[in-house]
């Protein structure tokens, strides 16, 4: 909006982002917060394999290096790959479906404020007292017994994040559903709002499990009570239920985004339409329903009875048909088409047999007899990797290419990313091809070391070797992003050129209201449609330009969440006796998160308008 643009100095653009509820600015937000967290826990993995690169090394204790696997885990899955894949969702799906925002932007704030001060109340346990120690599922026996305060930051610090999780899973729910463009049926919308939307679904009925394991957990190490102790009639076995009804849907919650960014990606660098929707939207949607039926083949060896295993084996197995699905559809796009071999098209092309041989090694473990001999071993250190890092990681990197220019206006060094994705893609294999062999050979799980002339000396050698070269594509990564923020010029719109959807139909920089005319939507890849028929605007619309109602921004979420992280020390120092002051936080920091809910609910925050006039004149800039 010309009217009110002005240069901000640093001290306004802080203040902007600390109460914003715009989502390409909470997309930001998760980018960097989520960056940062991705870096700590690819510091971990690399003490992880410098402790490994050599038998009987002493380079970290045992104690320690279950601090370090416990927080490399439950980084990079929590605050790493969730918020990362935030990021571009919120980037991008309002602008594909035609919408100005999310249905909640304060609840977007809020999710995000969650998120952040979650993880940073977990990390600060390195300095207060020690990190949880008892692996990133934190099966209760051992967090139990676990001594000091690292398991209660895990819990607590997991509660808070989780939260903000579920708030982004329900509004992207009702954004796509209620805020979808005129004639944007739902046989319309484009894959990436299609699979945010069924991982959305999987939060909404994943994270309760979770968050019930966490309070249980909570009360047990904090107030005494027993749910998981056996000795005193609790079930330890019903955590593992409890985080494994989460935990499997969760890698669906990772993965189906992924899926749904390489479904952007590959219609446009092959130049055809993607092959197969309807079945592609089905696989999603099926992918979705049965990631909820298969938690307990993670629990092969706890001894459910054969009943049981039998039953999740086969569940285990269907699965990966509609994830075959979708990858012969990938293949049948390219096939025949025009192909560009840009960056994000490099990534795609490198995710499908890195994918597919995590996949198949998952299928392996469906024989319950299988992953007996397999369980705890390095096998599946390698099969998860491949899964998370071959499916998951190589995603962001994609997408970070990819949509960079919608984000931010500039397009990311090619040359740099090929270098990028060349040094990050034979790192990848290089570190965990290679455990597949280690863990057949019989090498275990969650070992700080091991006996030299046992075979395993010269793989976990090279295995380290391979974690050097993904740090050194994640640096050149960076050094690329630098790069381009200092020199980069504006690339305007459709950067790629082949563009298929709305979000690169619309002006760069893209203005804070994203469209002045809701535009209408007329066939499945709308962009390429208009652009078919020679519409300059790249866009037809459904209205005229009439005011448009914007939220105000507010710093009440922000208030909130410190508020809960005050109390979270509290909670966590009550059983301290000499802490007197515990209590005294956890009343204040929950008066200051129910004194600020309060004040947001009497408080007639009705927004503000712009006005007609105001659009006819704003040429596109950002505010």
């Amino acid at each position: 909006m010309s009217s009110t643009a002005k240069k901000k100095g640093f001290g306004a653009t802080i203040w902007d982002y600390l109460t914003t509820v715009d989502h390409k600015k909470i997309a930001i937000l998760y980018l960097l917060a989520g960056t940062l967290f991705f870096v700590i826990g690819g510091i971990e993995a690399m003490l992880i394999r410098i402790q490994l690169a050599k038998p009987d090394n002493d380079f970290v204790s045992a104690g320690l290096f279950n601090e370090i696997i416990t927080m490399h885990g439950t980084t990079m899955i929590f605050l790493a790959a969730m918020p990362l894949l935030f990021a571009f969702m919120n980037a991008v799906v309002p602008l594909q479906i035609g919408a100005r925002d999310v249905a909640f932007p304060f609840l977007n704030s809020l999710g995000f404020w969650l998120f952040f001060w979650g993880g940073i109340f977990l990390n600060l346990s390195w300095f207060l007292g020690g990190a949880p120690d008892a692996g990133w599922t934190s099966y209760a026996s051992l967090s139990l017994a676990s001594a000091g305060h690292g398991i209660d930051f895990y819990a607590v610090g997991l509660q808070i994040a989780g939260a903000g999780t579920l708030i982004s899973g329900i509004n992207f729910i009702v954004t796509i559903v209620n805020m979808r463009a005129p004639g944007m049926t739902f046989m319309r919308m484009p894959l990436m709002t299609w699979t945010t939307f069924i991982a959305s679904a999987l939060i909404l009925f994943a994270f309760p499990p979770l968050t019930i394991g966490l309070f249980f957990l909570i009360f047990d190490r904090m107030f005494g009570s027993n749910f998981f102790d056996h000795t005193m009639g609790g079930n330890t076995i019903i955590w593992e239920h409890l985080f494994w009804i989460f935990g499997h849907p969760e890698v669906y919650i990772l993965v189906l985004p992924a899926f749904g960014i390489y479904s952007e990606i590959i219609p446009v660098f092959a130049r055809k339409r993607l092959f197969g929707y309807s079945s592609m939207v089905f696989a999603t949607i099926l992918i979705g329903f049965l990631g909820f039926m298969v938690w307990a083949h993670h629990m092969f060896t706890v001894g459910l009875g054969a009943t049981a295993n039998a039953i999740f084996a086969i569940a285990t197995m269907a699965i990966a048909v509609p994830t075959g699905m979708k990858v012969f559809n990938w293949l049948c796009t390219m096939w025949g088409g025009s192909i560009r071999v840009t960056t994000p098209m490099l990534y795609a092309l490198g995710f499908i047999p890195s994918f597919v041989a995590g996949g198949v090694t998952g299928v392996m473990q469906a024989a319950a007899p299988v992953d007996y001999q397999l369980h705890d071993s390095y096998f599946i250190v390698a099969h998860f990797h491949y899964v998370i890092v071959g499916g998951i990681v190589l995603a962001l990197l994609a997408a970070t290419h990819f949509y960079w220019p919608i984000m931010f206006n500039r397009m990311l060094n090619e040359t740099l990313g090929k270098i990028t994705f060349v040094f990050f893609f034979i790192g990848f294999h290089l570190t965990f091809f290679i455990q597949h062999f280690l863990g057949l050979m019989g090498m275990p799980r969650r070992v700080f070391t091991y006996l030299p002339n046992q075979g395993l000396d010269t793989f976990n050698l090279i295995s380290t070797v391979g974690a050097f070269f993904m740090a050194i594509g994640v640096i050149l990564l960076v050094i690329n992003v630098i790069i381009t923020s200092i020199k980069g010029q504006p690339c305007g719109r459709d950067p790629w050129g082949d563009g298929r959807t709305l979000e690169w139909a619309i002006p760069q920089p893209i203005p804070f209201y994203n469209f002045k005319q809701t535009p209408l939507v007329r066939g499945l890849d709308t962009f390429w449609i208009e652009k078919m028929e020679g519409n300059k605007e790249g866009m037809s619309y459904a209205e005229p330009i009439s005011d448009i109602h914007m939220p105000n921004n507010s710093f009440i979420p922000f208030v909130m969440v410190i508020g809960l992280f005050v109390a979270g020390f509290g909670a966590l120092y009550n059983q301290d006796a000499d802490k007197p002051w515990s209590l005294v936080a956890l009343i204040v920091g929950l008066a200051i998160t129910f004194g600020a809910m309060i004040v947001r609910s009497l408080k007639d925050d009705l927004g503000y308008h712009i006005h007609k006039e105001d659009l006819l004149n704003d040429k596109g800039g950002n505010e």
